[in-house]
This record gives C-alpha cells, sequence and structure tokens, in this order.
C-alpha cells in the first residue's frame, strides 16, 4: 500500500504570515501588503553601516562614500512627486496634477562628506535636455564623473547609486566595477541597496530638497538662468554642511539596523 503524506495546512513566509497552499500567489500578496510595507532586509542595513563605520576608522577625511542620483528640475517649479510615497492604511485621496508639456532638466550630482561633484546636465547631441538613458549615463560616468573624481586624492572610495534601469545595466556595472572594484553599493551587487529608500539617500531627503527651497527665489523665465541659479546654489554648500548630512545618514542606517529593518515611524530631521 502506498504512504500518504498529508498536505500541511501551510507554513510561514520570511515576515511570519502562515498561508494555505492552495491560495493563489496573487491572493497571498493581497494579505500581506494588508499587513503594512515590509521591512527592509536587516542585513543590508548592517553591510552598509559597517561599510560607513569601516570608512570612519581608515580616513579623518571621512567617510568615502560617493551617492549619486539624478533628479527633473523643472521651469514653472513644479514638484516631481515620484519619490513621495505616503503610507496609511486608507486611501489618503491624494491628487498631483501635472503639466502637460512642462520645460525642465535633468541633473545629476554625485554627493560624499568631502564635496559635491556636478552638478552635469544631460543633453542629447543636439544639446537638448533630455531624460538618462544607459548610453547618456555611461557617457557621463566616462566622460564627466571620473575625470572629476580623479581630482579628488581619496581611497578607497565607495559609490552607492539606486537601483534605476540605466544604473544596472551590464555595460554600466562593468564600467562602475572598473573604477570603484567590488567598494560598489547598488542592486544585486556585492553590497545590495534597497529598492524604494529615499529616506536613506542623503541627495533625496537633503540635497535636492534645499536647492529647490533656494533656485525658483528670483523666478527664472529661462532654462538657461535655471542653470545658473542649479550651479550657484550648489557651490555654495560647504563641506561642514556635507558633513553633517553624512552624520544623518549614518543615523538613519543605525536606526534601521536597532529596529530590525522597520520603515521609520518618523524622518529624522535634525541635521
Amino acid at each position: 500500500m502506498a504512504s500518504f503524506n498529508p498536505t500541511p495546512l501551510g507554513h510561514e513566509d520570511s515576515l511570519g504570515v502562515r498561508y494555505h497552499p492552495r491560495v493563489s500567489s496573487s491572493s497571498f500578496d493581497r494579505c500581506s501588503k494588508a499587513r503594512g510595507p515590509s521591512p527592509i532586509p536587516l542585513s543590508i542595513a548592517s553591510e552598509i553601516n559597517v561599510i560607513i563605520k569601516s570608512n570612519q576608522s581608515h580616513s579623518s577625511n571621512f567617510r568615502n562614500t560617493l551617492i549619486d542620483e539624478a533628479h527633473f528640475f523643472w521651469l514653472n517649479g513644479y514638484v516631481n512627486k515620484q519619490n513621495c510615497r505616503i503610507w496609511s492604511e486608507a486611501n489618503p485621496q491624494v491628487y498631483v496634477e501635472t503639466p502637460l508639456h512642462p520645460e525642465k532638466l535633468t541633473v545629476w550630482c554625485a554627493l560624499w562628506a568631502g564635496g559635491i561633484i556636478g552638478p552635469y546636465f544631460f543633453k542629447n547631441d543636439e544639446g537638448h535636455n533630455v531624460t538618462v538613458n544607459g548610453d547618456q549615463y555611461r557617457a557621463m560616468i566616462t566622460n564627466f564623473f571620473i575625470p572629476k573624481l580623479n581630482n579628488h586624492d581619496v581611497q578607497e572610495l565607495w559609490f552607492q547609486q539606486d537601483g534605476a534601469t540605466c544604473h544596472t545595466a551590464r555595460a554600466t556595472i562593468d564600467l562602475l566595477k572598473d573604477a570603484f572594484g567590488d567598494r560598489l553599493i547598488s542592486r544585486f551587487r556585492p553590497v545590495n541597496w534597497p529598492p524604494r529608500s529615499c529616506d536613506l539617500t542623503p541627495l533625496d531627503y537633503f540635497l535636492w530638497g534645499h536647492v529647490k527651497s533656494l533656485v525658483y527665489a528670483d523666478k527664472p523665465q529661462t532654462l538657461d538662468h535655471l542653470v545658473d541659479n542649479i550651479r550657484r546654489v550648489i557651490a555654495d554648500i560647504r563641506p561642514q554642511m556635507l558633513g553633517k548630512v553624512i552624520e544623518n545618514w549614518t543615523s538613519r542606517l543605525d536606526y534601521i539596523r536597532a529596529s530590525r529593518g522597520i520603515h521609520m515611524p518618523e524622518i529624522i530631521f535634525k541635521m
């Protein structure tokens, strides 16, 4: 007689959710979402925090971690809500109006405790402002970022980027590995970075907001005027301020590690 092994009633996922094997994946996903946002993996925050603490001990200059990102600046001052996340148990009923054909710039910067590399404005071969694709991002790294970086006497520099497709394309990763080796914090890299983590990215929670609070003060009427304002405001940011920004960044990572990866109930604004 053949033996009979009864189907278990269910098992738990990594978040402790018990589900039945006959429940469809879509139904299980809906139930998981009802529990609220998933925590950031603890190992990721710990890995990054160890890197930063190690850099602090190796260099009085510090914290050799470069964080890069590109961002839109609209001529009319419109604020892109792409990185705004509203966590709520109920639908917040928030509507965002978007201009139909806005004039805008795509601006890139890399920030670390010692300064800012950039701004860089993405343009095509005809000189028109464009959004970023893989070819343009790699051209910026080769022709702008690496030459600027070579002007800084910094050893054992780490580079952190988010999971945008142009960042994680194989050709891009190969280019960055030539410059940084395994000191690369990115999606699917030796040190992972949690997606949708703008509260852990200094350019999101500090730089772009700081710059936008100042560049529209004189109501620029042309993109060239806006470019001049962006260059001026970024050039005025002192290393002392950037040092405090990076200290705030490490405190956020400490919070994530101590709380075992849960989302921060309130943003740490103190700098």
